[in-house]
């Protein structure tokens, strides 16, 4: 589910657009007689990736998979991820109020504990919430006091950044991984042409050169031990893609890998950045990027 990103704010851009409005907000309001009515500013919010933290529902706080996001843009839209399945919803901002209409989902089956976390945050992020800002980070209240806390992600970068396989991909199709392989596969693209990480079962390494949107793949080398069906089911898909030509995207924090049929995975960006070769500074991706 493609997005396009008009702009992005940085959290002190956030601020100084929050104490602008706010300077504006004290001019009289249209319906009142008296003239003492303030409007009050939108809490800047739009053009901003907020990666989902926690939620706090009914006093219990649970931490969000990797992945979760909202993003609202300027049409009144909101779109992301509960961490499994990615979303699309109305959107309206008033003040210190975002109010989030009924959302359309696609239909992965997430396993435990993703699928609880999923309904716990599907339901916290609908009808009113109020937002409260405190530099990179945003608070949302429901009306019964649960809370979903965010903070705002820079764009990941191809290389020098951990991506984690979160699930397969076939044309416009998006299937979960097995029950019990979540979060193993993993790689990093290092400065050096290189790709490293572990297919879901074994650990590899292999040559990575990028031209535009492809990446072609060397010859992969990895361990050989042998693990149960799920992991080697993932493990195949894998190095399918890792087999010759693939192209690739990145949406933000989202990586999709694609073989030449069609099928590939996708993965998301595990915290910050981190040099496959001893650290090499990372550089900007040269394929498509949103």
């Amino acid at each position: 589910m493609p997005t396009t990103y008009k702009h992005h704010l940085t959290a002190s851009a956030a601020l100084v657009a929050l104490v602008a409005l706010a300077a504006c907000g004290t001019e009289p309001g249209s319906g009142a007689g008296d003239g003492s009515t303030s409007v009050r500013p939108d809490v800047p919010l739009t053009g901003v990736h907020w990666s989902v933290d926690s939620v706090t529902a009914d006093g219990r706080k649970t931490a969000a998979p990797a992945g979760a996001h909202v993003m609202i843009d300027a049409k009144g839209r909101a779109t992301g991820s509960y961490g499994c399945n990615h979303f699309t919803a109305k959107a309206s901002i008033e003040g210190d109020t975002v109010t989030l209409g009924d959302a359309t989902a696609t239909e992965m089956a997430c396993g435990e504990p993703a699928q609880s976390f999923e309904n716990t945050l599907k339901s916290a992020l609908t009808g009113k919430l109020k937002a409260t800002l405190a530099d990179d980070r945003l608070t949302l209240t429901t009306p019964g006091g649960d809370t979903v806390q965010l903070s705002e992600q820079p764009p990941a970068q191809l290389t020098g950044t951990k991506w984690t396989v979160q699930s397969r991909t076939s044309g416009e199709t998006v299937s979960s991984l097995p029950a019990g392989t979540e979060g193993k596969a993993h790689f990093v693209f290092g400065e050096d042409g290189s790709v490293r990480g572990n297919l879901g079962c074994n650990s590899f390494s292999a040559s990575a050169t990028t031209e535009g949107s492809t990446i072609t793949f060397g010859r992969v080398s990895a361990t050989r031990k042998l693990c149960p069906g799920p992991e080697m089911e993932v493990e195949r898909a894998l190095l399918k893609v890792m087999s010759g030509k693939a192209t690739y995207t990145i949406e933000h924090r989202t990586l999709t890998l694609t073989a030449p049929d069609g099928t590939g995975v996708a993965a998301n960006a595990s915290g910050g950045a981190t040099g496959a070769t001893g650290g090499a500074t990372p550089r900007s991706s040269t394929g498509t990027a949103s």
